[in-house]
Protein backbone atom coordinates (compact mmCIF):
# COMPACT_ATOMS: atom_id res chain seq x y z
CA UNK A 1 0.00 0.00 0.00
CA UNK A 2 1.29 3.74 -0.93
CA UNK A 3 0.94 6.34 1.60
CA UNK A 4 0.66 9.93 1.29
CA UNK A 5 1.20 12.72 3.23
CA UNK A 6 -2.19 14.62 3.95
CA UNK A 7 -1.87 18.16 2.56
CA UNK A 8 1.09 19.77 4.15
CA UNK A 9 0.78 18.05 7.78
CA UNK A 10 2.76 15.26 8.80
CA UNK A 11 0.13 13.16 8.66
CA UNK A 12 0.39 10.13 6.41
CA UNK A 13 -2.61 8.41 5.10
CA UNK A 14 -3.25 4.97 2.99
CA UNK A 15 -3.51 6.25 -1.05
CA UNK A 16 -6.97 3.85 -0.82
CA UNK A 17 -9.43 4.82 1.96
CA UNK A 18 -12.12 3.27 3.42
CA UNK A 19 -15.38 5.36 3.23
CA UNK A 20 -18.58 4.04 5.54
CA UNK A 21 -21.31 5.59 4.09
CA UNK A 22 -23.42 2.53 3.58
CA UNK A 23 -22.23 0.63 7.18
CA UNK A 24 -25.41 -0.30 9.04
CA UNK A 25 -27.39 0.73 6.25
CA UNK A 26 -27.36 -1.22 3.00
CA UNK A 27 -24.51 -2.98 5.13
CA UNK A 28 -25.59 -4.62 8.42
CA UNK A 29 -22.98 -4.68 10.81
CA UNK A 30 -21.24 -8.38 10.42
CA UNK A 31 -20.76 -7.37 7.28
CA UNK A 32 -19.44 -3.94 7.55
CA UNK A 33 -16.73 -5.38 10.64
CA UNK A 34 -15.58 -7.70 8.04
CA UNK A 35 -15.03 -5.35 5.54
CA UNK A 36 -12.89 -2.87 8.03
CA UNK A 37 -10.97 -5.89 9.33
CA UNK A 38 -9.98 -6.30 5.37
CA UNK A 39 -9.22 -3.32 4.86
CA UNK A 40 -6.55 -3.14 7.78
CA UNK A 41 -5.37 -6.21 6.62
CA UNK A 42 -4.56 -5.45 3.07
CA UNK A 43 -3.07 -2.02 4.97
CA UNK A 44 -5.66 0.60 4.70
CA UNK A 45 -5.32 3.17 7.52
CA UNK A 46 -7.85 5.78 6.85
CA UNK A 47 -11.13 5.16 7.89
CA UNK A 48 -14.07 8.05 7.26
CA UNK A 49 -17.45 8.21 9.10
CA UNK A 50 -19.92 10.58 10.14
CA UNK A 51 -21.97 11.29 12.79
CA UNK A 52 -25.15 11.24 10.66
CA UNK A 53 -24.09 7.69 8.02
CA UNK A 54 -27.03 5.29 9.20
CA UNK A 55 -28.32 7.37 12.06
CA UNK A 56 -24.87 6.89 13.95
CA UNK A 57 -24.78 3.17 13.31
CA UNK A 58 -21.83 3.48 11.36
CA UNK A 59 -19.54 5.06 14.00
CA UNK A 60 -20.79 2.65 16.25
CA UNK A 61 -19.81 -0.02 14.08
CA UNK A 62 -15.97 1.60 13.32
CA UNK A 63 -16.08 1.59 17.33
CA UNK A 64 -16.58 -2.21 17.79
CA UNK A 65 -14.71 -3.16 14.89
CA UNK A 66 -11.89 -1.35 16.09
CA UNK A 67 -11.31 -2.81 19.32
CA UNK A 68 -7.62 -3.78 19.83
CA UNK A 69 -6.51 -1.76 16.63
CA UNK A 70 -7.16 1.83 17.19
CA UNK A 71 -3.76 2.98 17.23
CA UNK A 72 -3.17 1.80 13.33
CA UNK A 73 -5.79 3.80 12.05
CA UNK A 74 -6.71 7.39 10.67
CA UNK A 75 -9.69 7.96 12.24
CA UNK A 76 -11.75 10.68 10.31
CA UNK A 77 -15.49 11.60 11.04
CA UNK A 78 -17.76 14.61 10.52
CA UNK A 79 -20.22 16.85 11.96
CA UNK A 80 -22.13 19.70 10.85
CA UNK A 81 -25.70 18.61 9.11
CA UNK A 82 -28.89 18.03 10.86
CA UNK A 83 -28.94 15.51 13.81
CA UNK A 84 -31.88 15.91 15.42
CA UNK A 85 -35.38 18.44 15.62
CA UNK A 86 -34.10 21.55 18.01
CA UNK A 87 -33.15 24.56 16.52
CA UNK A 88 -29.05 23.95 17.41
CA UNK A 89 -29.27 20.34 16.61
CA UNK A 90 -27.65 21.03 13.11
CA UNK A 91 -24.83 23.34 11.64
CA UNK A 92 -21.62 24.50 12.95
CA UNK A 93 -21.77 26.26 16.36
CA UNK A 94 -20.02 25.91 19.16
CA UNK A 95 -22.80 24.40 20.43
CA UNK A 96 -23.83 21.76 18.02
CA UNK A 97 -20.11 20.67 17.13
CA UNK A 98 -18.73 20.41 20.62
CA UNK A 99 -22.23 18.62 21.60
CA UNK A 100 -21.74 15.72 18.58
CA UNK A 101 -18.06 15.28 18.64
CA UNK A 102 -18.50 14.02 22.42
CA UNK A 103 -21.39 11.52 21.04
CA UNK A 104 -19.17 10.28 18.39
CA UNK A 105 -16.10 9.66 21.00
CA UNK A 106 -18.43 7.99 22.64
CA UNK A 107 -19.82 5.75 19.55
CA UNK A 108 -16.37 5.44 18.33
CA UNK A 109 -14.77 3.98 21.30
CA UNK A 110 -12.19 6.58 21.64
CA UNK A 111 -10.86 9.83 23.08
CA UNK A 112 -9.71 11.11 19.97
CA UNK A 113 -10.27 11.47 16.59
CA UNK A 114 -7.03 11.88 13.93
CA UNK A 115 -9.30 13.95 11.33
CA UNK A 116 -12.85 16.32 12.27
CA UNK A 117 -14.57 17.37 9.09
CA UNK A 118 -17.19 19.80 8.77
CA UNK A 119 -19.71 17.77 6.91
CA UNK A 120 -21.02 21.43 4.56
CA UNK A 121 -20.26 25.04 4.72
CA UNK A 122 -22.89 26.44 7.48
CA UNK A 123 -23.81 30.10 6.43
CA UNK A 124 -25.86 30.77 9.47
CA UNK A 125 -22.90 30.35 11.64
CA UNK A 126 -19.98 32.73 11.54
CA UNK A 127 -16.95 31.01 10.15
CA UNK A 128 -14.50 32.64 13.26
CA UNK A 129 -16.92 30.72 15.93
CA UNK A 130 -16.80 27.72 13.59
CA UNK A 131 -12.62 27.67 13.48
CA UNK A 132 -12.17 28.47 17.20
CA UNK A 133 -14.23 26.13 18.23
CA UNK A 134 -12.05 23.37 16.49
CA UNK A 135 -9.01 24.89 17.08
CA UNK A 136 -10.07 24.48 21.38
CA UNK A 137 -10.55 20.86 20.33
CA UNK A 138 -7.48 20.07 18.63
CA UNK A 139 -5.65 22.28 21.69
CA UNK A 140 -7.56 19.79 24.31
CA UNK A 141 -5.97 16.41 22.37
CA UNK A 142 -9.70 15.99 21.27
CA UNK A 143 -8.78 15.94 17.74
CA UNK A 144 -5.61 15.85 15.72
CA UNK A 145 -6.44 17.56 12.65
CA UNK A 146 -9.65 19.45 11.03
CA UNK A 147 -10.71 19.68 7.83
CA UNK A 148 -13.65 20.57 5.41
CA UNK A 149 -15.98 18.81 2.99
CA UNK A 150 -18.67 20.15 0.24
CA UNK A 151 -17.30 23.35 0.44
CA UNK A 152 -17.45 26.08 -2.89
CA UNK A 153 -13.37 26.77 -3.36
CA UNK A 154 -14.33 30.57 -1.97
CA UNK A 155 -15.66 29.06 0.91
CA UNK A 156 -12.39 27.49 1.67
CA UNK A 157 -10.58 30.18 0.98
CA UNK A 158 -12.32 32.40 3.42
CA UNK A 159 -12.15 29.60 5.96
CA UNK A 160 -8.04 29.35 5.78
CA UNK A 161 -7.83 33.26 6.02
CA UNK A 162 -9.55 33.25 8.96
CA UNK A 163 -7.41 31.02 9.87
CA UNK A 164 -3.91 32.92 9.36
CA UNK A 165 -5.11 36.02 10.23
CA UNK A 166 -6.17 34.93 13.85
CA UNK A 167 -3.32 31.96 14.30
CA UNK A 168 -5.73 29.23 14.62
CA UNK A 169 -5.41 25.67 13.30
CA UNK A 170 -5.86 25.18 9.37
CA UNK A 171 -8.17 22.85 7.72
CA UNK A 172 -5.78 20.01 6.45
CA UNK A 173 -8.07 18.38 3.43
CA UNK A 174 -10.71 19.33 1.57
CA UNK A 175 -13.24 15.94 0.85
CA UNK A 176 -15.11 16.16 -2.29
CA UNK A 177 -17.38 14.23 -4.72
CA UNK A 178 -14.51 13.69 -7.53
CA UNK A 179 -14.52 11.00 -10.43
CA UNK A 180 -14.74 11.10 -14.45
CA UNK A 181 -18.10 11.21 -14.15
CA UNK A 182 -18.01 14.46 -12.47
CA UNK A 183 -14.66 16.98 -12.49
CA UNK A 184 -16.60 19.81 -11.87
CA UNK A 185 -13.70 20.54 -8.76
CA UNK A 186 -11.40 20.84 -11.22
CA UNK A 187 -12.11 24.16 -12.11
CA UNK A 188 -11.43 25.99 -9.15
CA UNK A 189 -10.88 24.00 -6.07
CA UNK A 190 -8.18 21.07 -6.72
CA UNK A 191 -6.02 24.59 -8.21
CA UNK A 192 -6.76 26.21 -4.88
CA UNK A 193 -6.45 22.95 -2.55
CA UNK A 194 -2.70 22.84 -4.51
CA UNK A 195 -1.70 26.06 -3.99
CA UNK A 196 -2.95 26.43 -0.40
CA UNK A 197 -1.24 22.75 1.02
CA UNK A 198 -4.68 21.62 1.26
CA UNK A 199 -5.02 17.72 0.82
CA UNK A 200 -7.96 16.78 -1.29
CA UNK A 201 -10.08 13.57 -0.40
CA UNK A 202 -12.17 12.39 -3.15
CA UNK A 203 -15.77 10.63 -2.44
CA UNK A 204 -17.56 8.40 -5.04
CA UNK A 205 -15.17 7.92 -7.15
CA UNK A 206 -16.33 5.48 -9.13
CA UNK A 207 -19.65 7.61 -9.38
CA UNK A 208 -21.92 5.76 -7.41
CA UNK A 209 -21.48 2.54 -9.24
CA UNK A 210 -21.86 4.00 -13.56
CA UNK A 211 -18.30 3.51 -13.84
CA UNK A 212 -17.95 0.16 -13.00
CA UNK A 213 -20.43 -1.07 -15.85
CA UNK A 214 -23.08 -2.03 -12.88
CA UNK A 215 -25.98 -0.46 -14.74
CA UNK A 216 -26.02 -1.35 -18.29
CA UNK A 217 -28.60 1.33 -18.99
CA UNK A 218 -30.41 4.30 -18.06
CA UNK A 219 -33.76 2.01 -16.95
CA UNK A 220 -31.71 0.08 -14.83
CA UNK A 221 -30.51 3.24 -12.67
CA UNK A 222 -32.70 2.94 -9.52
CA UNK A 223 -34.95 5.98 -8.61
CA UNK A 224 -33.48 8.30 -6.32
CA UNK A 225 -30.11 6.35 -6.01
CA UNK A 226 -26.38 8.11 -6.73
CA UNK A 227 -26.12 7.55 -9.89
CA UNK A 228 -29.26 8.57 -10.85
CA UNK A 229 -28.06 11.99 -9.25
CA UNK A 230 -25.02 12.10 -11.19
CA UNK A 231 -26.46 11.62 -14.18
CA UNK A 232 -28.13 15.13 -14.03
CA UNK A 233 -24.33 16.31 -13.76
CA UNK A 234 -23.11 18.51 -16.82
CA UNK A 235 -20.43 16.72 -18.32
CA UNK A 236 -16.63 18.18 -19.04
Amino acid sequence: MKFHRLGSSGLKVSALGLGTNAFGKRAGEEASVRVIHQALDIGINFIDTANIYAGSESERIIGKALTGRRHNVILATKAGLVQGEGPNEKGSSRYHLQQELDKSLKRLKTDYVDLYQIHTFDPYTPLEETLRTLDDMVRTGKVRYIGASNYAAWELMKALGISDRLGLNRFISMQSCYSLADRTIEQELIPLCLDQGVGMIPYYPLAGGILTGKYSSAEAVPAGSVPKQIQTLPAF
